[in-house]
Order: structure tokens, then C-alpha cells, then sequence
């Protein structure tokens, strides 16, 4: 019988949150996740009160109608949760205290040089942040961990992402203007991902192109492969706007080892945001056929809690989070990397010679 971790180390006590922004991804998912974790809001502000009342109803938070009157209510001890745009990130640090904890929902900024600008602000003020790249802690990824430390699959060489899905884009309308878009806004927790679990890539090559049906969006669609030295390959590949019937929609995790594989099926982008169904299947050398294991949680909203356990682990003098920013920005410097790539567009082969 095979036994997998999916569940985050939790603090032994919990601290505060204040919520600064309060939209779909709080609503649906950070506020679901601390309820059932049992961590407690003290105080919500939102610039669109009617978001920020509906989010609190969730969790039984006041609201508060300016981020500075939610930073002078803050009691001794809090964590920010700060759930904002990318591209207004600064901005709202710039009103936190110096020394405050920080948990900032991906992305760290919108670009490299953002990232950096913030990484550079939490230095300055002395903010104790990570950012909320959850992905890392979703039940099933965390199966996949334990079974990679365990060495069930032996030496793991070939790990690739797979979506195909119709994503309520409409939602989010921010992203209408956001400059970039698909890998800075989603494959960036799958590159996340990877880079937590095999360090970083000495090799990138990606393109990431629109669509004819989501014209306001910079891009819908990636295909993003890293290797590692010759021996390792990770692969992502994303389309948004799969139209047909659901038949043969895809969103998967698949990893290879010289003695196993294991596959993981992200349930949440099939049916975004109530989720379709997780699994978590495995196959080792010498089986018959695959081996189902029961999902204890999926995305949204379980994984949610690691990232804010291990914010009060961090209060209480533990380690700092997977998801420090200075290891984020790195993640960021990968998507960069791919943005740069995307730009060149590849070699054409009509001027080969």
C-alpha cells in the first residue's frame, strides 16, 4: 500500500490575517481555505465595497473602508494578505508597516523588473513576504513530492504540464490591459512548480501567441520546455479557449522516472472555479496497470492553506516559506526568460541556408 503526504506542515498557533483586496481568488479560494483551516480574518478592506462585504460574509471579518484605516486597526501581531493585481503590488506594500509579515498572491509584479522594484521595497522596509504560489502545496502535487523523496519513481528525467481547457477569462478584467498575460497570470505556477522541484533550468525555449476569439488579451496559449543540463526535460503546454464540448479537455501533471511514472489530474482548470474532479494515479515497475490513490483535497481551496501556514510557522520563529520572495524572484526571472524567448518568435527555417 502506498502512503503519500498531501498535507502542509501547520502552525501551532495561529495568527491574525488582514485582507488587502478581496476579489474571485478570495472569495473562492484564500477565504474557503482559512475557514476550514480555522485561521482567522480580523479585517477586510477592498476598493469595491460591495466585493469586500461579500467576501466577509465568508469568513465573519469586519470591513474597513481604506487600506490605512485597516493598517491602524491592525492588532500586535497579523499577516497581510495582500491579493491585489500584480501591477499594484508596490503601491499597496508602499502603506504597510515596516517589519510586517506579507503574503502576496502571485504574480510578483508583472514583470522582472518589478519583481525586482519589490523585492528591493521588502528589503527596505523590512518585510518578512512570500508570495502565494500555491500550486507548491495543492494536495496532489505535494503526493507527487513525497513520491519523488521517497524515491518510488526512481531518477526523474521528464515532467510536463498539459492544458486544455475553456478559462472564464471575463472574470478578471484587469487582464484586458495587462500587458503580458498567460504565463505571467497562469503557467507561471506550473514554471513555479518545476523549479521547486528540480532548481533551475540551463536551458529555455517558449511562444506564447493569442487567439482569434480573446482579442483583448495579450495571449491565451503557451508551449514553454526547460531542460536541465541534457538529462531533465519539463514541458508546458497551455491552451485556453477550447471551445468543444468537454470531452476532450486536459489538465494534467504527468512525471517519469526510470522505475515509475505518476499522473495527476488539476481538477479546478476543467471547470474553473468550481473544479472538475483531482486524481492521482502511479505506476511502478513490474505493475500490471496503474494504481488510483484517493485525492485529500484539490486547488482550490485546499492548497491554500500551506502558503498561510507556513506565513505563521515564519511569525513564530520558523523557517521562511518555500515561496520567500527572493526565491519567487527567480521564479519570475524563468518567465522572463520565456517572455524574451516568445519575442524572438524561434528560428525561420524559410532563411536557412
Amino acid at each position: 500500500m502506498i502512503s503519500l503526504r498531501q498535507t502542509p506542515d501547520l502552525p501551532e498557533r495561529v495568527i491574525p490575517i488582514l485582507s488587502v483586496g478581496a476579489g474571485g481568488i478570495v472569495e473562492n479560494a484564500h477565504y474557503p481555505a482559512y475557514r476550514m483551516a480555522g485561521f482567522p480574518v480580523a479585517g477586510v478592506f477592498d476598493p469595491v465595497p460591495e466585493r469586500a462585504e461579500r467576501a466577509a460574509q465568508i469568513v465573519g471579518a469586519p470591513v474597513v473602508d481604506s487600506l490605512a484605516e485597516l493598517v491602524r486597526q491592525a492588532p500586535a501581531e497579523v499577516i497581510y494578505d495582500v491579493a491585489v493585481p500584480g501591477a499594484v503590488v508596490e503601491d499597496v506594500l508602499a502603506e504597510l508597516p515596516d517589519g510586517a509579515f506579507v503574503l502576496i498572491q502571485k504574480p510578483l509584479g508583472e514583470t522582472y523588473a518589478q519583481a525586482q522594484r519589490i523585492v528591493a521595497q521588502c528589503e527596505a522596509k523590512g518585510l518578512r513576504a512570500a508570495v502565494n504560489f500555491q500550486l507548491r502545496w495543492a494536495p496532489y502535487m505535494l503526493a507527487l513530492q513525497d513520491a519523488v523523496a521517497q524515491g518510488l519513481l526512481g531518477e526523474v528525467y521528464e515532467l510536463e504540464f498539459k492544458i486544455n481547457v475553456l478559462t472564464p477569462w471575463a472574470n478578471w478584467k484587469f487582464l484586458e490591459s495587462a500587458p503580458r498575460m498567460e504565463m505571467v497570470y497562469h503557467s507561471i505556477h506550473y514554471l513555479d512548480f518545476i523549479r521547486h522541484l528540480w532548481g533551475e533550468p540551463t536551458g529555455v525555449m517558449a511562444l506564447s501567441l493569442n487567439d482569434p476569439l480573446s482579442p483583448r488579451l495579450e495571449s491565451t496559449r503557451s508551449t514553454i520546455s526547460l531542460n536541465y543540463d541534457r538529462t531533465r526535460r519539463a514541458t508546458v503546454q497551455t491552451f485556453h479557449n477550447h471551445q468543444a464540448p468537454p470531452r476532450h479537455a486536459e489538465s494534467y501533471c504527468r512525471l517519469d522516472g526510470t522505475r515509475g511514472s505518476m499522473w495527476v489530474q488539476m481538477g479546478l482548470n476543467l471547470n474553473y472555479p468550481e473544479g472538475g474532479p483531482d486524481r492521482i494515479e502511479i505506476w511502478r515497475d513490474g505493475d500490471a496497470a496503474w494504481t488510483e490513490i484517493p485525492c485529500e483535497g484539490g486547488w482550490f481551496p485546499h492548497a491554500f492553506i500551506g502558503p498561510m501556514a507556513a506565513m505563521m510557522r515564519w511569525h513564530a520563529g520558523g523557517p521562511a516559506p518555500w515561496t520567500e520572495v527572493h526565491d519567487s524572484l527567480r521564479t519570475m526571472r524563468l518567465v522572463e526568460t520565456a517572455y524574451r524567448c516568445s519575442d524572438e518568435g524561434g528560428r525561420n527555417p524559410n532563411l536557412e541556408r
